[in-house]
């Protein structure tokens, strides 16, 4: 369903949201496969503290029309191209109705949903058979779960946006991918008061998505023992869905 990408050396990588958890990991991951890279998040600092030497660094707003597009011309500058794109940018705040904030959840979505956008917006003309373009959502986004209020959504937005880019797309021979993670150890995750089922480590979920490119699919979902449990739950009739849901999560 997309090209199948599995020799990165001297592949032209653009990163986006690369400054820690899976981007991080993501990048360490491709440097060690000799990618060419360009890595990008607010922190220039935390980009530098990545200690990839050969990496282009270029620090920008994902949520920032303009500042993406003095990243990507940057970007295009320094490796005169870019074969492929990944959005690792994101937010999560656990949210339910009874503390529902309107200002948090539009910025968790400005970045887990919107930034995505800007950055489609940004670099579609410069995509070329062979390559494409990459989102990280999450299994968050197959159907609604309890606290994630602002978080699904926004990644339920993206997974639909990844899709209608793929229509458009893969005739001319320009890959779109939807990474779906399950659970993930990061800073973000920490804020969970709830177990998290079959927990990866970043580190893992690199290699989830590298392999994941290799296979050339649409969807790259990761574990499989997890996510395919809940791609079962999301077919399901909503008279179903709902208790079994609460059960499954304690919510």
């Amino acid at each position: 369903m997309n090209p199948v990408v599995s020799e990165w050396r001297v592949k032209r990588v653009w990163l986006v949201g690369a400054s820690s958890g899976i981007g991080a990991a993501l990048a360490h991951a491709l440097a060690r496969r000799g990618a060419r890279l360009a890595l990008s998040a607010r922190s220039a600092d935390k980009l530098q503290a990545l200690g990839i030497a050969d990496a282009r660094l270029v620090p920008c707003d994902a949520t920032d029309a303009a500042s993406l597009a003095g990243a990507r011309q940057a970007v295009i500058d320094a490796l005169g191209g870019i074969d492929l794109v990944i959005y690792l940018a994101g937010d999560y705040v656990p949210m339910r109705a009874d503390n529902f904030d309107l200002a948090v959840a539009e910025q968790v979505v400005a970045v887990n949903f919107n930034g995505a956008m800007r950055l489609a917006a940004a670099v579609l003309p410069d995509l070329r058979p062979g390559g494409g373009i990459a989102f990280v959502a999450s299994v968050a986004g197959y159907r609604g779960l309890p606290k994630a209020l602002c978080y699904g959504p926004g990644k339920a937005a993206l997974i639909h946006f990844a899709e209608c880019l793929y229509l458009d797309l893969a005739p001319k021979g320009i890959g779109v991918w939807a990474i779906n993670p399950g659970f993930v150890s990061t800073q973000l995750t920490a804020r969970n008061d709830f177990a998290m089922p079959a927990l990866q480590t970043p580190e893992q979920a690199a290699q989830a998505i590298i392999d994941g490119f290799a296979e050339g699919r649409f969807e790259i979902h990761f574990p499989r023992r997890f996510t395919r449990l809940l791609k079962l739950f999301a077919i399901l009739p909503y008279r179903w869905y709902f208790p079994l849901i609460r059960r499954f999560t304690g919510g």
